[in-house]
């Protein structure tokens, strides 16, 4: 891993929703979805490698998630370009929490994390 590239500016934003006729709460099923924008604010074009992933339910019990790219791609974004998936995660609580990384890659081979900020996955209701 070499010294991330100092123009290379991603933001990402999350927008989540419950998906109500997926789940099944009497049986501790609550499915949940997510809309990731990623943003490449810098200088230089990047190309996102691969995601690892840490979900954390209300039990504290963890899942680590790895892999490459996003939603079977490893999408490129020139500077001032944006990248839109959506995916989604299973809890067995009504709330919990999700954050992680991508692994980009600057077409000068400069490798470098982009931290995805914690976000909170919950039943609406559920919290005030």
């Amino acid at each position: 891993m070499s010294k991330p590239d100092e123009t290379c500016d991603i933001s990402i934003e999350v927008a989540t929703d419950y998906v109500r006729e997926q789940s099944e709460p009497d049986v501790g099923r609550y499915v949940f979805a997510y809309t990731i924008t990623i943003a490449n604010n810098g200088g230089s074009a990047a190309r996102l490698v691969s995601r690892h992933w840490v979900i954390t339910d209300a039990n504290g019990k963890v899942q680590e998630v790895s892999g490459d790219g996003v939603v079977g791609e490893q999408p490129h974004l020139n500077p001032g370009e944006t990248f839109r998936y959506s995916s989604g995660a299973v809890l067995e609580t009504p709330v919990g929490a999700m954050q992680g990384r991508y692994l980009m890659q600057t077409d000068a081979g400069n490798d470098f994390y982009a931290p995805i900020p914690p976000f909170t996955l919950a039943v609406p209701g559920v919290l005030h």
